[in-house]
């Protein structure tokens, strides 16, 4: 009988995966995409393969599963800092800086681009979690054009606009210590682009 972690069935399986996306985290970042295997991560994780075979049949499936992990902890983390400022200038600012400062933190893997790595199902899987992120935004511009601290404009236009701004990870990838004078100048670009007076 394979051992279980935890006290229940549902807490070996969070355990299980905890572990797991711990080591995808490190291998993905350190070796990349294409050199990962499930072996691998079972054992780094300390899991079986049969065990990992249960939760995730093939690569795709543990890449897809983390990102939905990831993409729902930090949704969840944004959303709360949003929603304790009052203000949509400030929660617009805030917005800005956690996109930037989570963009900071995290590096591109090396290797394939994740992309052309997955099948296109799988990849507009991925590309989902973004929807939450951007319905965020939406409802701050609203918000702002409801309340007058800026003009309306189509938030079709403004939205990739400013996503498209803060994905640049040239912004991020200098000195660490010159790293917020980026991110405020960042928050006072996106303000004067949504015509909010700072």
């Amino acid at each position: 009988m394979p051992k279980i972690l935890g006290e229940s069935l549902e807490a070996h399986r969070r355990e299980v995966r905890a572990r797991v996306f711990d080591v995808l985290r490190a291998q993905l970042y350190e070796r990349g995409f294409d050199a990962i295997t499930l072996a691998g991560v079972a054992s780094a994780a300390g899991v079986g393969r049969t065990a990992l075979y249960n939760h995730f049949p093939d690569k795709e499936s543990l890449l897809v599963a983390f990102v939905e992990d990831e993409a729902a902890r930090y949704v969840t983390r944004l959303t709360e800092a949003v929603e304790a400022q009052a203000d949509p200038v400030e929660q617009l600012a805030t917005f800005v800086r956690l996109q930037l400062r989570v963009l900071s933190e995290y590096h591109m893997p090396p290797g394939t681009a994740l992309a052309s790595a997955l099948a296109p199902a799988a990849y507009r899987r991925i590309s989902a979690h973004a929807d939450p992120i951007t319905d965020r935004l939406r409802a701050i511009l609203a918000g702002g054009v409801d309340l007058g601290r800026w003009p309306a404009e189509d938030p079709d236009v403004l939205i990739p606009m400013i996503t498209a701004a803060l994905g640049n990870r040239t912004l991020v990838e200098g000195p660490a210590d010159q790293l917020e004078d980026v991110v405020e100048a960042a928050v006072r670009f996106v303000l004067r682009a949504v015509g909010a007076a700072i």
